[in-house]
């Protein structure tokens, strides 16, 4: 990437982002070094994914050994703490080779030209994903900064047998929701249809998302910051209602009391992604086999839509000096079927490659959704009706200013409109203050 300044990196990203724009394309470095590199290339791989050493073995005694190219796995911790150590490693010149981004961070890291364009070397890879997921590691320009490697499409977790019991039927809209949750509110006093939790940003980026919300996009060579849009404020002002009345809970998840309320039926639905059987084998272990999923409630009878609560990539940086091996290996680990198995069984992710969600490694349900044979087949269609993302330079605080604002309100029971507000201005402020250029 050109020596320009932060600030017009920023500005780059943006219009790529919205336009589609091949602005970046001559950024993060996708030259021909990587092709150029002759001799055995030994490169390290930046990830948190449970079990990665066992998959990246796969790699070097097969297609790695074959072309010469070792990957050494070296565990990190993950969300904000890694991308400010691959900031610190980029600036020293001393990044891995390879990284795991969140997909919400991806914009940061290209910004701050810290991974690489590697089009040239991807290959077929992008007809192995949906356009949605794709869509999110190019930022809408002809560059490819990484390799979609998990997804997260949320999803609606009910107590099949409590619905039974409570004469409840799944909603299947989100008025139909808030109309469950005042029903079983009134006649079981003591039991919540879900909670609100204040403390899980991610959570509430996504449901802003499936309401067609667009948090950071552009307007000439302005970013335009969207966090209280009308999309939004639905789905702050609908959240706000329920916890304001009394409808749903208001505390956090993930915590001991949260855990207690699942296991014992005081909570019988949670909004989450595909990821939550993990967390319910955990959570509510005495619940096995009484749980089912089902798509997200929509905001009309004529949408069919979910948002997204989770995922990563596996990007190539511009320290590498073997970015065409590096980019290699990062399309392997991502599309090639045994790899995927291994990921899948090794790491427990569900893969973003869409081919994956349906081979035999999810033949069969998670142990705790026994009673659900079909869950990964609905879950692939579920996951095909992911809405796009927007993710801008500064996310990590605008999720910051939500677990404040959000976490006050949620307490109280008063304004999440002015909570949202607050969230808004404090990202306004940060990228002014970072010398962006933000439209009002």
């Amino acid at each position: 990437m050109p020596n320009i300044t932060k600030h017009r990196r920023f500005v780059a990203t943006a219009v790529a982002v919205t336009l589609g724009a091949t602005t970046l394309a001559a950024c993060g470095g996708s030259d021909d070094d990587g092709e150029a590199q002759t001799g055995p290339a030994k490169l390290t791989y930046w990830t948190w994914t449970p079990g990665m050493d066992k998959v990246v073995d796969l790699w070097n005694k097969g297609p790695g050994k074959e072309q010469q190219i070792t990957v050494t796995v070296k565990k990190q911790a993950s969300g904000d703490t890694l991308v400010t150590k691959i900031l610190t490693a980029h600036k020293a010149g001393k990044g891995p080779d390879l990284v795991q981004a969140e997909y919400q961070a991806l914009p940061t890291l290209v910004s701050n030209d810290a991974v690489a364009d590697i089009a040239k070397e991807s290959g077929d890879a992008k007809g192995k994903f949906a356009d949605g997921v794709w869509q999110q590691t190019t930022l809408g320009s002809d560059a490819v900064y990484a390799i979609p490697q998990d997804i997260g499409p949320m999803m609606f977790y009910y107590r099949e047998d409590l619905f039974k019991k409570y004469g409840l039927t799944v909603p299947k809209t989100w008025d139909e929701f808030a109309e469950t949750a005042r029903k079983l509110k009134k006649e079981e006093p003591e039991v919540d249809l879900t909670t609100f939790s204040a403390s899980d940003s991610g959570l509430f980026a996504g449901l802003a998302q499936q309401a067609g919300a667009k948090w950071w996009t552009t307007e000439g060579q302005r970013w335009k910051v969207g966090i209280d849009d009308a999309a939004t404020r639905k789905v702050a002002d609908f959240w706000g209602g329920l916890v304001k009345e009394g409808a749903i809970d208001n505390q956090p998840m993930y915590t001991p009391s949260w855990n207690k309320a699942l296991n014992t039926g005081k909570q019988i639905a949670w909004v989450s992604a595909v990821w939550a059987p993990g967390t319910l084998t955990t959570a509510a272990s005495d619940t096995q086999g009484k749980w089912k999923m089902a798509p997200l409630p929509q905001w009309s009878d004529s949408e069919n839509v979910t948002g997204s609560w989770g995922g990563s990539s596996t990007a190539v940086t511009t320290d590498s000096k073997h970015k065409g091996a590096a980019a290699k290996f990062a399309a392997w680990l991502n599309t090639d079927p045994q790899a995927l198995t291994a990921l899948a069984k090794e790491g427990g992710i569900y893969p973003a490659a869409t081919t994956a969600q349906t081979s035999d490694a999810f033949a069969q349900p998670p142990a705790f959704f026994s009673n659900q044979p079909d869950f990964y087949t609905a879950a692939s269609e579920i996951a095909k009706t992911t809405a796009p993302s927007a993710w801008g330079p500064n996310v990590n605080v605008a999720y910051t200013s939500f677990k404040d604002a959000f976490g006050a309100a949620a307490k109280d029971k008063s304004d999440f409109g002015a909570a949202l507000k607050k969230m808004h201005d404090d990202t306004v402020a940060d990228m002014k203050k970072q010398g962006f250029e933000v439209s009002e």
